[in-house]
This record gives C-alpha cells, sequence and structure tokens, in this order.
C-alpha cells in the first residue's frame, strides 16, 4: 500500500469513525453495530501501530489514555468560570424578572431555560477545530490542566466538523457528568473489587476527571454536555439559544432540545421548572434546578457581571429530595483543621436515586435545636441534591427516645482536649492528631511559616501515609533513606529537601507561632505576640487577662491561645522541636519587661520622611510597643508630619492631636541618630 494510500485510508476511518462516534454518544442513534464499529477501530488502530508518525493528537485512537502525571499543573483561564446566583422561590424569581426589567428599561425579556447538570464545570478550548486544552473550573480565574483525562471522553469531540465556517479559536463551557446508570453499574464494579464506592455521580464525575492516570478515566463512563461560549475569534451569535445551536453545529454536544425551552416571560420560566421537576426522576442523569438566562447577548453585556456571577443568569433550584429513615447511630468526624462534626449513621434509604447510609449533622448546636438522637426516625434530604442532611425528626407517637445526644470531652481521633468557639467544637491536639497531620505539616511549612522548600502537599501526604510523620516534631529525624523511597524523589532531590530543613532550624518567633497553625493566630497576631514578649516560654505562661491587654487581642484569641498551651500534646511537640535543635529567636520583648512609655499608643504618618523609609518608621513604632494608623481620630496619639503633608496635618489640629516634625518622632521613640542635626 503506497504511502498516499495509506494516509486516505487513515484520514478515511478517521472521519468514519468521528461521524459514528458522534451519532452514538451524542445524537443517540447509532447507524452500524458494535461489531461493525469495532471492525474499523481496529483497522485504524493497526494502521497506527504500523505507521507512528501518521498519528494525530485528535484521532479516534488518543482517547484510551496517556501515561500518569506526577500533578495536574494549574493553567489561567482564558475567561473566568463564574458561578450562578442560586435561588429556589417562586417569588425570588420574580423580583429576578423585575430587576431585569428594569434595568433593561423594557418590559419584555426573553428568556432561555435549560436544565442545571449536577457535574464538574470544565473549559474546552479548540484551534483550527481541533481540541487542544481543557480544565476544570477551579477557583473561577484558574483551573486544572485536565486535557488528557477529557480526551478520553467519547461525547466530547476532537475535531469539529469542519463544514460549519469553523472559527481559528475557540473556548467553550460545558459540565462533566455520568448517567446514573452508568454510575449504578460503575460502584457496583468498584464494591465487588473491595473498594468504597462514590457517594454520588457527581463525586465520581469529579474524581475520574481529575485523575493522575488517564487510563483510569478512560474506563470510567463519562459524557459532556457544552452550553457556553466563552471566547470566539469571530462574531458570537446575537442570542444564548443561537449560540447552542452553533455549537450543535460545530459537533459538539448541548443539551437535548427537548430539555430546554426559549420562553417569552417568566410565567414560562417558572412553568418550565414545575414540568422539569417533576419528571426528574425519569431522566438519565441528574439535575438539581434549571439555569435560567437573558437570552439575547447584546443585553447580557449591557447586564454585565457582578464579582463571582452574572447579573443576567440565575439558578432556579429545584426543592430538596427528602425520605424518612432512622438514625442508627451518631458520631464524630474530625476535619483536617481540626473541626469536629456530629454525623448521623443511617439506615440505608435511597433518596432520588442514590443510596444514603450517613448524613451531616454539622454542629452541636443544630443537632439540639433539631433534637437528633439515636433511633429517631427522620426525614433526609440532599441539600443542593449532593451533600446528604438531616431535614428535621418524624415524631413516632408511644416511641421511647434516647438520651440527647453530647459532643465528646476528648478528640475520637488522638485523645486531646476538645475547645470550642461558638457553635464549633475543635480539637486542641493540632500538632499530634491524626485527622489534621497533613494539613498541620503542610502550614508549618509554608512559605509564611518556616518555609521548608520541597515539603509540599504530595510529599507531605507519604511522610504521613508511610509512617514517618507522626507529628511536626518527626520532620526533624527523616534521613535521606527515608526520603529517596518516596515517589518523586532521587538523590539530589532528598539531599535539597533535608538542607532547606536543616536550614529551617532557626526561625523568627513570629514565623514559628505562625507554623503552629494555632486557631485565630495568622501573620498579623503573630507579629504582635512576637512584638510584646521576649519569649516563647513568657508566652506559653501568659493568662488571658495578660494577653487581652494587648492591643487586638480579644477573648477569642486569648482564649485559643491558652486552649492550645493547655494541651499537653502540642507542648510536648514544641518541646520535642527545640531538642531536635529548633531555634526559636527572640521577640522584641516590649511588654512587661520593657515597661514602653509608648506602650499602646497610635501614631498616624503624613507627607514624606528624609530619614525613615515608611517601614522603618512602622517597625520603630512597632519596637516601641506602639502602632501605626492610616487615619486620624480622637484616640491618635501623635501624627508625624514629614514634607508635604496632606489632609491629615489639618485633621490632627481640628481634633488637637500632638504633631511631631521628623526629628521630634526620632528622639520620642530612641532613635535620635536617625534626627536631624
Amino acid at each position: 500500500m503506497a504511502h498516499a494510500d495509506i494516509l486516505a485510508r487513515l484520514i478515511a476511518l478517521r472521519d468514519e469513525i468521528r461521524r459514528h462516534d458522534y451519532l452514538y454518544y451524542v445524537q443517540n442513534r447509532p447507524e452500524v453495530s458494535d461489531s461493525q464499529y469495532d471492525h474499523l477501530f481496529r483497522e485504524l488502530v493497526e494502521l497506527e501501530q504500523a505507521h507512528p508518525e501518521l498519528v494525530t493528537p485528535d484521532s479516534p485512537s488518543q482517547r484510551v489514555g496517556a501515561p500518569p502525571l506526577e500533578a495536574l499543573v494549574k493553567v489561567p483561564h482564558e475567561q473566568p468560570m463564574l458561578s450562578l446566583d442560586s435561588i429556589v422561590a417562586q417569588s425570588e424569581v420574580q423580583a429576578f424578572d423585575q430587576r431585569m426589567k428594569r434595568e433593561l428599561e423594557t418590559p419584555f425579556v426573553e428568556y432561555s431555560a435549560e436544565p442545571k447538570f449536577d457535574g464538574l464545570s470544565v473549559e474546552l478550548m479548540y484551534d483550527h477545530g481541533v481540541f487542544t486544552r481543557g480544565a476544570t473550573r477551579g477557583d473561577g480565574t484558574t483551573g486544572e490542566d485536565v486535557t488528557v483525562n477529557l480526551r478520553t471522553i467519547r461525547s466530547l469531540p476532537l475535531q469539529l466538523h469542519a463544514q460549519s465556517g469553523l472559527p481559528d479559536h475557540l473556548v467553550v463551557r460545558g459540565e462533566v457528568y455520568m448517567r446514573l446508570d452508568d454510575f449504578q453499574t460503575l460502584n457496583r464494579r468498584i464494591i465487588e473489587r473491595g473498594d468504597d464506592a462514590f457517594a454520588n455521580p457527581r463525586n465520581a464525575a469529579s474524581g475520574s476527571l481529575r485523575q493522575l492516570d488517564s487510563t483510569i478515566t478512560a474506563t470510567r463512563p463519562l459524557v459532556v454536555t457544552c452550553y457556553e461560549i466563552m471566547s470566539l475569534s469571530k462574531s458570537l451569535p446575537s442570542t444564548h439559544w443561537d449560540e447552542l445551536e452553533t455549537l450543535a453545529l460545530w459537533g459538539l454536544p448541548i443539551p437535548d432540545p427537548a430539555r430546554r425551552r426559549l420562553c417569552a416571560s417568566i410565567d414560562e420560566v417558572t412553568a418550565f421548572h414545575h414540568e422539569t421537576e417533576s419528571m426528574r426522576d425519569q431522566l438519565p442523569y441528574e439535575i438539581d434546578g434549571v439555569v435560567v438566562k437573558v437570552n439575547r447577548r447584546d443585553w447580557q453585556d449591557r447586564l454585565g457581571m457582578k464579582s463571582r456571577s452574572p447579573r443576567w443568569a440565575i439558578a432556579y433550584k429545584f426543592t430538596p429530595r427528602k425520605e424518612i429513615t432512622i438514625v442508627e447511630k451518631i458520631v464524630v468526624s474530625v476535619g483536617r483543621t481540626g473541626t469536629l462534626t456530629p454525623v448521623a449513621l443511617l439506615k440505608p434509604v435511597e433518596v432520588g436515586g442514590v443510596t444514603i447510609s450517613r448524613a451531616t449533622l454539622h454542629n452541636a448546636d443544630e443537632v439540639a435545636r433539631k433534637d437528633i438522637r439515636v433511633n429517631d426516625t427522620v426525614k433526609v434530604e440532599r441539600a443542593g441534591d449532593v451533600i446528604p442532611a438531616i431535614a428535621e425528626r418524624v415524631p413516632v407517637p408511644g416511641e421511647q427516645r434516647s438520651d440527647p445526644f453530647l459532643m465528646p470531652d476528648h478528640c475520637p481521633v488522638c485523645g486531646s482536649s476538645v475547645g470550642r468557639e461558638g457553635a464549633y467544637f475543635y480539637c486542641t491536639g493540632q500538632l499530634v492528631c491524626g485527622a489534621q497531620l497533613k494539613g498541620a505539616i503542610e502550614h508549618f511549612a509554608s512559605k509564611h511559616a518556616l518555609n521548608i522548600e520541597g515539603l509540599g502537599k504530595k510529599t507531605v501526604a507519604q511522610l504521613v501515609d508511610q509512617g514517618l510523620a507522626r507529628s511536626l516534631a518527626d520532620i526533624y529525624l527523616l534521613t535521606k533513606d527515608d526520603l529517596v523511597k518516596l515517589e518523586g524523589f532521587a538523590d539530589r532531590s532528598a539531599t535539597l529537601l533535608l538542607k532547606s530543613i536543616a536550614e529551617s532550624k532557626a526561625v523568627p518567633m513570629d514565623r514559628f507561632l505562625m507554623g503552629l497553625g494555632i486557631r485565630q493566630v495568622g501573620q498579623h497576631i503573630a507579629k504582635i505576640l512576637a512584638r510584646e514578649f521576649w519569649s516563647l516560654d513568657e508566652i506559653l505562661s501568659a493568662d488571658p487577662e495578660r494577653l487581652q491587654r494587648i492591643r487586638e487581642i480579644g477573648p477569642e484569641i486569648s482564649n485559643s491561645l491558652v486552649a492550645y498551651w493547655s494541651e499537653p500534646h502540642n507542648r510536648e511537640v514544641i518541646e520535642q522541636l527545640q531538642e531536635l535543635g529548633v531555634q526559636i529567636a527572640s521577640g522584641a520583648g516590649t511588654g512587661d519587661q520593657m515597661q514602653s512609655p509608648h506602650a499602646g499608643k497610635t501614631f498616624v504618618f503624613t507627607g514624606g520622611l528624609d530619614h525613615f523609609t515608611r517601614d522603618e518608621a512602622q517597625r520603630a513604632v512597632e519596637t516601641a510597643g506602639a502602632r501605626v494608623a492610616s487615619s486620624v481620630s480622637k484616640k491618635t496619639s501623635y501624627v508625624v508630619a514629614g514634607r508635604d503633608p496632606g489632609s491629615k496635618l489639618e485633621q490632627a489640629r481640628t481634633l488637637g492631636v500632638t504633631i511631631l516634625t521628623e526629628q521630634q518622632f526620632a528622639s520620642l521613640i530612641g532613635k535620635g541618630e536617625k534626627g536631624l542635626s
């Protein structure tokens, strides 16, 4: 077979297989049997194996997956991927319509309504009709590159239909999800091999798409539906409805026309919502509401965006589905931040096609408010159709109820004492609690704490999972032999990490305090403590009254500090860190030791300084036990006026605040050598 003939056959096979993929996975009307399709696919694979130089990225054969990735790379979105404001009440929908009419100054607004798929939002990029990149939504501005995983989804075209006037560049937003029957089949397969099943289709889709090994994703029955053009190198369609039809012309899967509607009024939107909600249990996939959009694109542009959502669209959610079951037990889970959450273990019940056996009770106050106890009959809902929660207790005549639920005094994971902040209980053993350990080590090693380069999330997870780190102190016991056994480590990388760990042993007090991860103690409070006390021992012995004499430290912060120091496990780890060579630099000690005459006073600067930078001036003020403010008030102690002072000088005169020259300021705080001669 001549080279030209082979190339022509490959092109013909790819086009034919793409057409059958589109008919089967998008249009749901296959034209050939499975065996005929398999015959075509085998011929394509055999030809490509014989001529690997002719394989193209958009070939149907490239859907089987690629070698595993070390990590998902972060990528910026071309346009922000905003979320939608959610509403449930019909009155809120009417209010949305009135707002649209008022802002657009029109008595009539046409809306496009379509199902709100319960899956994972993705960005899809096409250049010259070929799929080039795909990413998760992430935080809306930056997502994770999942291109290789998206390639495995059969309903996603790797090449768009060329006969339809393709743009040079196209970015589309879509939703990756899993059909209910495919989800049940996947879960059965997972359970049969002894693994934990996915809680719901959305979790299954998310977990499958974010796999580091795309060959695993290729075995998962994911589908994608597209619903928005985010960027286009040519003129956009004039309406959202035309936008969807254009995507369909290019071969992209869009919401089924029978499941979406063009509505001339908000009343038609409401009718469509009720109709869709009534038939949601008959749909082959999960939806949790209807997305309502102003249809005209020029009106969308005119209405604009809020910080996190468009003004011209809403998610009109369904009422959460509820079923009745029995609370068999109430247990307490410990999260990564140490928060204790009561969880109800339920007699399994099916809610909206998903079997529910546990539900969150949120916090102790919520349990008390709803008066939920073991053996109670309760109504369970899937809040937002994702997270199972107990809506209410269902009284049963003649029932003998158990004792009220009480939160434990000690952490169920590590046995440390339990503290409380408002409605929330938390484990005080932050440095030793297994549930918090990974997060605690990551925080300890972070940039603003001990800044241990190379000790990132993946490495920390391996250290904890393999038993090499059972507390923060174990970091300083690691050896090269320990590290080279970890995935991603060789001799050089292990040496560099050990060097960074050794360098972290000399640490400023504020960074060490920051690294401990004490609740309510961030960078700012850590600096205040380091400025106020000479040593860590002095902080350890401070009682709430002493702490609350410090400006910016109130009851919540002082109680959090005392609770942290009162937990013996935390003190033991700090002692171990010091025994292993961690040297904590002395603080400024401007509190009780120095008895500074400026303690608690406030300085405001205006105009330029000749002998201090602003940072130097602020450090001098803080070292003297005072603070710098940005505005003048009656509580201001001094205003320092430099060159070309602004309006703050006049405000100081009006309020009778003491005004200092730069030289007077330098003398006052004991920096006379900085002053003018």
